[in-house]
């Protein structure tokens, strides 16, 4: 066997098609994904290779992430007090993914990783550590809009530019004294990235530290915290091509050393006493502090192939893959919907877009593109309420998401499918069923592998 502990290789490269349509080979090496090119059924009884374009939900696993979590599960054990071999190796892939994850955002010497469940959890444990006032936009992530609210914290109005934005969170860092800065390393929404470099200048001449939901950047651009001065990073490893349950917190480690641990329990403390009820409790430092109960090995050991895959390809290669989608995709869509922009100077966009079609519910919209065209976009208001209030009047909005699987040919088959809608209407009947749009009658089987209760071809367990 190889070692686990530190062997993954890239999967089979294979090529994007972005020139499928005039047939010239597209030179661009991107890691397989798990899930490419899944058959679907249609309403019309047609099957269809799935064009997924909803990554910035959820993204599939990477090939050689699922083919490494497949090779460590025979080693699979409890970590850190178990001396068997099994448990050894498992200790090591656990402690050997911090590192690889610490380099894969430029973590500082003294910079601690601490795997969460996801990036909402690393919020909030990152919460509960801050020695005072948190200052975020309105554009953020509901993650990050709800993580302080128990704790003292304000939330501005971010204005039409950049540099408006930058202007008004120097006026208010220097007005106020604020400990931390939480700030959205790409919209959910939009895509649309700020200078994250001068926004941590900024802060940091007001004795303000930065934390960066990474969540949307991290799978789409490099983030790294040396050079960019972040002070902490949040991040998800299903959004960044490693669905095994797993998110991360990097960062400074004082603020975490010292904070009440988030979870009360096994693995976060040195020893316990019981004799009364004021007994000393004598808590591990950071990581361990934060990490009570077992671990998610899978999960950490995902991520940290994820990095590893990811790493050489990051800085151009999947950056220069998605601005050529992402431009075939307005350019395609332009006067046929309309699209979100939070900011219309914004200096870099990951393939994010959301968009609203006139006279058509956005759920309609995305119900058809599935049922009629094999094509898995997201509906809604994306967590960000407050955003989605001011950029679509409150009502939902449609967005499309591109990631490493996704070809020109995709954009196409999406870019036609919208302009049908649009012109014409969906081609099926449709209902709200419980708030979503279905297909009626719904002859898809939706239970493939036949793991409902009661569920046959179009039944209620899985029925939109």
């Amino acid at each position: 066997m190889s070692d686990v502990r530190t062997a993954v290789t890239t999967a089979p490269l294979r090529t994007a098609g972005a020139s499928r349509r005039t047939g010239a080979p597209d030179p661009t090496p991107l890691p397989a994904l798990v899930g490419t090119g899944l058959p679907v059924p249609l309403v019309d009884g047609r099957t269809v290779p799935c064009v997924n374009l909803d990554l910035a939900a959820s993204a599939p696993a990477l090939r050689a992430v699922a083919d490494h979590v497949t090779e460590l599960l025979p080693y699979y054990s409890s970590v850190h007090r178990g001396a068997g071999y099994a448990s050894q190796v498992c200790t090591s892939v656990l402690e050997g993914a911090r590192h690889t994850v610490a380099r894969f955002v430029g973590a500082r010497p003294d910079d601690v990783v601490v795997f969460t469940r996801n990036t909402t959890d690393a919020l909030n444990l990152l919460a509960g550590a801050v020695p005072g006032a948190t200052l975020c936009l309105d554009v953020e992530h509901h993650a990050t809009l709800l993580a302080w609210r128990g704790t003292d914290h304000r939330v501005l109005r971010a204005p039409d530019t950049v540099g408006e934005t930058l202007d008004l969170l120097r006026d208010a860092l220097t007005a106020e004294r604020t400990a931390l800065l939480a700030i959205t390393g790409a919209s959910n929404v939009t895509g649309e990235i700020l200078p994250i470099d001068e926004i941590c200048a900024i802060a940091h001449a007001a004795g303000t530290r930065v934390v960066l939901d990474a969540a949307q950047l991290a799978p789409h651009r490099r983030v790294d915290l040396a050079v960019s001065g972040v002070d902490y990073v949040v991040l998800s490893g299903h959004k960044l091509y490693a669905p095994y349950g797993a998110g991360a917190l990097v960062g400074r480690r004082d603020w975490l050393d010292v904070a009440a641990p988030y979870l009360a329990g096994g693995g976060a403390v040195r020893s316990v006493g019981v004799e009364d009820r004021t007994a000393e409790v004598s808590w591990a430092p950071a990581p361990h502090r934060h990490e009570a109960g077992t671990p998610n090995v899978l999960g950490a050991a995902a991520i940290a192939a994820a990095c590893r895959v990811l790493d050489p390809v990051i800085d151009e290669i999947v950056p220069a893959h998605e601005r050529a989608l992402l431009a075939r995709l307005l350019g395609g869509l332009s006067g046929t919907v309309r699209p979100l922009r939070i900011w219309a100077d914004a200096p870099d966009r990951v393939a994010v877009v959301s968009f609203t079609v006139a006279d058509i519910p956005a759920g309609l919209v995305a119900a058809a593109l599935s049922a009629e065209h094999g094509i898995g976009v997201r509906d809604g208001r994306f967590c960000a309420h407050p955003l989605l209030a001011r950029l679509a009047g409150g009502a939902d909005a449609v967005r499309v998401s591109l990631g490493l699987n996704t070809t020109g040919s995709d954009v196409d088959r999406l870019v036609g499918a919208v302009r049908a809608i649009a012109a014409s209407g969906p081609r099926w009947d449709y209902r709200e069923v419980d708030g979503r749009w279905t297909p009626v009658p719904d002859p898809r089987d939706l239970d493939p592998l036949r793991l409902g209760t009661d569920a046959g071809p179009g039944g209620a367990v899985c029925g939109h």
